[in-house]
């Protein structure tokens, strides 16, 4: 079904939002903006793209977030648009357009703007006779927006209502964000600025905090072994950091991951991509974490691997002649197969739901950072059949702590600042191409609310937060919600033409996995 022709908007009249108070500081020309919400009037306030921003609308760079919600209850659009002048537009970045300043040499720059919420909150007409399966209607909805861009004259952002029963929800809002906004972690965290808990409808969302590790052996030290322990740890990162550098370099210059049916061609950023997710039990994924002493994080990561290994053995099976008429079993993996995951991580630390739902509801005092310091973590996967599920996990669990003990994502954010000063946004925006389409996928994990929470009274049954328009096949997302975690694939079909059961081999191991701990 063609986007534009196969879905009627409907439009209804609504007066132009006007903002009326704010300040924004800057602090460096050359820095990436940090942005504090004070009160002062601001009119006709303009704000240069910074240098991170402006990486992501190079052509070979042009990345949108999305945020699918699954919501209880169905949509009412007449409820979400007041709620979202009071709160969303409050936010400079939801109120902006960009304007190619001719004066200062053709770069781009912020221009506060009426918002029309009509051209933003967008609320298609479904045939529901006409429809075979309304999961499989969202899906080809979420494909189709894939292969569109923001329209830079008016703010990035736009809401798609979908009025539309699913296997797991009444309805289905998808949020779409230009990543030149803001980082993936900023904007969930904006999106659940603007959610209240069910059962306190005045109370935010609760974030887990990472609690900080009591060192039991504090105590069993003297001051010499103390000391002699903390050298040892600071030789281990900058040995790491060194290590980790060069590899990170060695990318940029030659170093490929692995031909695999995982990896896309050039130009894959280009391709529209298909959205599929599984909702598993986040009390299973904490047993496992409970019992082998390690986080969550460690589980996520280990069940991906043992996950695409499955996935991998059988691809590589399809096209190997088997007596026995099964691949599952047989080892169809090349040996030493290099598959690695690159994460853009914001080293900035971003700005909590509490100060984000202050700066909208424009409290005075509040003080909420934004912007975008973009560093590289470069992650290798390990990939092969292994007799025992649980060797993926202590594996992952061996990664993570390696580049726990590591400032690559400091270093590399300073060597890609001073591409960025000295060659300009070309040169950077090729470096950072080259560097993602080197490796094979994209991974992530986000922390969510420990309650059920309401988007502006719509109790929400799932979060499924994912992008497109980065250089790779695959990404894959993990995002928590209260005792539920959701498994976010975003893949290219003409690589992976069948997500849904790659889907399913994650879901798979992490079943394996538990019960090779309930049987030991």
């Amino acid at each position: 079904m063609d986007h534009e022709e196969g879905i009627r908007l409907r439009k209804r009249a609504l007066k132009p939002i006007e903002t009326k108070r704010e300040k924004i500081y800057k602090l460096g020309a050359e820095e990436e903006e940090e942005i504090c919400w004070c009160e002062k009037d601001i009119n006709n306030e303009e704000e240069p793209l910074s240098p991170s921003a402006s990486l992501f609308h190079e052509p070979n760079f042009n990345v949108h977030i999305i945020a699918i919600m699954g919501c209880v209850t169905r949509i009412n659009p007449d409820v979400i648009k007041p709620r979202l002048v009071d709160t969303l537009l409050n936010h400079p970045r939801f109120s902006s357009f960009l304007v190619v300043d001719e004066k200062n040499g053709g770069k781009m720059k912020w221009v506060r703007t009426e918002v029309d919420l009509d051209k933003h909150v967008i609320v298609p007409d479904v045939n529901h006779a006409d429809m075979e399966s309304s999961d499989q209607f969202v899906e080809d909805y979420i494909f189709e927006l894939s292969k569109t861009s923001m329209d830079k004259s008016r703010p990035l952002w736009d809401l798609h209502l979908l009025n539309v029963k699913t296997s797991q929800s009444e309805a289905v809002g998808i949020f779409r964000v230009h990543h030149s906004l803001g980082d993936g972690t900023s904007l969930i965290s904006l999106l659940l600025a603007c959610t209240r808990q069910v059962s306190d409808p005045e109370a935010l969302p609760t974030i887990p905090m990472k609690k900080e590790k009591q060192d039991s052996r504090k105590g069993e030290f003297g001051g010499f072994w103390r000391w002699l322990f903390r050298f040892w740890l600071v030789l281990q990162f900058v040995w790491n950091t060194i290590v980790d550098v060069f590899m990170f370099m060695a990318t940029a210059v030659f170093l490929k991951d692995s031909n695999s049916p995982l990896k896309g061609p050039p130009g894959i950023e280009h391709n529209p991509r298909r959205f599929v997710f599984r909702t598993v039990s986040l009390d299973d994924m904490k047993f496992i974490k409970n019992a082998m002493n390690m986080t969550v994080n460690d589980v996520a990561l280990g069940m991906t691997q043992a996950g695409l290994s499955r996935y991998l053995n059988r691809r590589y099976g399809e096209n190997k002649e088997d007596e026995e008429g099964s691949t599952q079993k047989k080892n169809n993996i090349p040996n030493k197969i290099r598959l690695r995951s690159t994460l853009l991580v914001n080293i900035r630390p971003s700005a909590g739901i509490q100060s984000l739902a202050d700066m909208m509801e424009k409290k005075k005092g509040s003080e909420a950072k934004w912007g975008n310091w973009i560093g590289y973590i470069l992650l290798p996967f390990t990939i092969g059949l292994k007799d025992d599920p649980l060797d993926y996990i202590r594996k992952a669990k061996s990664t993570i702590d390696r580049k726990k003990h590591s400032f690559e994502a400091i270093y590399t954010f300073f060597i890609a600042e001073i591409v960025l000063k000295l060659f300009g946004i070309k040169v950077a925006s090729a470096l950072s191409h080259r560097i993602i389409s080197h490796t094979t996928m994209c991974f992530s994990n986000l922390v969510g609310p420990l309650e059920e929470i309401g988007f502006y009274g719509h109790q929400i049954a799932y979060l499924a937060p994912s992008s497109y328009g980065q250089p790779h096949a695959l990404m894959i997302n993990f995002q928590s919600y209260v005792n539920k975690m959701t498994i976010v694939l975003s893949v290219d079909e003409d690589t992976i033409p069948d997500p849904h059961q790659l889907c399913d081999d994650i879901v798979e191991s992490l079943r394996l996995i538990k019960d090779a701990l309930l049987h030991n």
